[in-house]
């Protein structure tokens, strides 16, 4: 196979460069947005003018039949709206004017594949990109570095497919580290993401969705693990922002077919059939931690009934997004939920909840995660798996806190970490040290507490001192500083 001729490094860096453009001067958490629309229409228009060159070639320099061709492709962008225009009026004093209009043709163009994505992003935006002056400069300088002639993103160039959905990933990851918590509530660690998506191991056929897909990472990753295209794959989110790059990111992975909706999953869940939830055979999702104001108000009167085991705390919403996620499970389906580790053991109205999902038998594991995973919170996190197919009343504790790699910022799991994790849950079997697989009456002692040291012994005892040992070493660093202390006198002794 020929080689493609750019490296997913060498994209990485490049686009990455092109961030000096807006550093010190714009929140990371905003200029996300242009960075990676630019890279999301220079790929579109690359893809486009590969395509019509192949067309030209087939149609034998006929341009009327070609772009007849063209009109059948998987997307249309209009010239006014290619990343070329946009190059050549780069010095226009109403770049910004251009380039808004340009993506409201490329959006009107493809109806019901990208719906509406750039409605919020501006690129003649004074408050974010500056005066006009400053913000003319920065967009030239931005289109100006996705000129790099190794920017070519042509399909042509085997393996740029893959390479385009992996950078998208990479800028992504880059800046939810850079933007702390901001960037962080929108984006799953690629490792906890494929830990999730091997413990759920989704099969060909399979309805995955996830009610709360920031970006889409953790629904890719899961949709993937398939091994093939038969699978469909739904979402919701309630930034319209993040909601945007989700649907690009979807459109980058060849997933454009996905359903993402935009709006808050809990006040007004949009995956709907008829008058009721859609079910689902995966449903995953890394929803904010112990989200206040997570709309109690909606709860008692919630013509779903998703809240029937317990209306949480109006102040903390993780068993909220955890009764959506069951609730919309078919009668084999299974939830990976990320959670804090408050979830496992905080009483009053959260223990209720939790008591009636291990009294229903819906809960089926208990993953404790090591510390520094997620960006914007240094707090471990706990992986929850419910199961409506369980096959056991038994529920395994696995305690992973330890299984990772350390890094100054942001610790990792490693491929092993991730393989011990899955396998112990495969086999679903005590490990010494490590995972421990729990009776209903055990947990009922621990008055449904699922704290996983109550469970997980992980008490390594000391090594056993020997003090005689210990009395020779003493006798022995003795003796030499004796013998030191009687050089030193002798040294002095002949200085004077």
């Amino acid at each position: 196979m020929t080689k493609p001729s750019i490296t997913q490094e060498e994209i990485n860096s490049i686009v990455w460069k092109a961030c000096d453009t807006f550093r010190g001067v714009v929140d990371p958490s905003e200029y996300k947005n242009y960075i990676l629309v630019f890279l999301f229409i220079k790929y579109l228009s690359d893809v486009w003018k590969d395509k019509y060159d192949k067309h030209l070639e087939t149609y034998k320099s006929d341009s009327k039949r070609a772009l007849r061709a063209m009109s059948r492709e998987r997307f249309i962008v209009p010239e006014h709206s290619s990343y070329d225009y946009f190059y050549e009026h780069r010095n226009d004093n109403n770049i910004g004017e251009i380039i808004n209009t340009g993506l409201q043709a490329l959006d009107e163009s493809n109806r019901g594949k990208l719906d509406g994505v750039f409605r919020n992003i501006d690129f003649n935006s004074e408050s974010n990109l500056g005066r006009t002056k400053d913000r003319n400069s920065r967009l030239k300088h931005l289109i100006e570095d996705f000129s790099d002639p190794k920017l070519d993103l042509r399909p042509s160039r085997i393996g740029i497919q893959d390479i385009i959905g992996n950078t998208y990933e990479y800028l992504i990851s880059r800046f939810a580290s850079d933007a702390g918590k901001k960037g962080g509530e929108f984006y799953t660690p690629a490792e906890v993401s494929l830990l999730i998506a091997k413990l759920l191991d989704p099969q060909p056929g399979d309805r995955i969705c996830d009610p709360a897909c920031g970006s889409g990472s953790l629904l890719i990753k899961v949709a993937n693990e398939v091994g093939n295209n038969d699978f469909s794959i739904y979402g919701q989110e309630s930034n319209g922002s993040t909601w945007a790059l989700c649907k690009m990111n979807m459109f980058l992975h060849d997933m454009d077919g996905a359903r993402i909706e935009w709006g808050d999953t809990i006040r007004n869940p949009l995956l709907i059939e008829g008058d009721k939830l859609m079910k689902f055979h995966k449903v995953v999702a890394n929803p904010p931690f112990s989200l206040d104001k997570w709309g109690i108000e909606v709860a008692e009167a919630d013509k779903y009934e998703r809240f029937w085991r317990g209306i949480p705390p109006k102040s903390t919403g993780d068993f909220a997004f955890i009764s959506h996620m069951i609730e919309t499970l078919n009668e084999y389906g299974k939830v990976g939920v990320v959670v804090p580790h408050g979830v496992l053991f905080r009483g009053g109205k959260e223990g209720k909840i939790r008591k009636k999902l291990i009294e229903d038998n819906l809960l089926e594991a208990v993953i404790g995660l090591p510390a520094q995973l997620f960006y914007g919170t240094g707090i471990p996190a706990t992986i929850l798996i419910f199961n409506k197919a369980k096959q056991t009343k038994d529920v395994l504790f696995i305690d992973a806190s330890n299984e990772c790699e350390s890094g100054s910022k942001q610790n990792k799991l490693r491929e092993k970490d991730i393989e011990r994790v899955v396998s112990t849950y495969n086999n679903f079997k005590f490990v010494d040290k490590y995972a421990f697989k729990a009776t209903i009456d055990e947990i009922q002692e621990n008055d449904f507490n699922l704290n996983i040291p109550r469970y997980v012994d992980t008490f390594e005892e000391e090594e056993l001192v020997d003090i005689g040992e210990v009395q020779k070493e003493i006798d022995e660093v003795s003796e030499k500083m004796r013998k030191i202390e009687k050089n030193m006198e002798s040294y002095l002794s002949r200085l004077k």
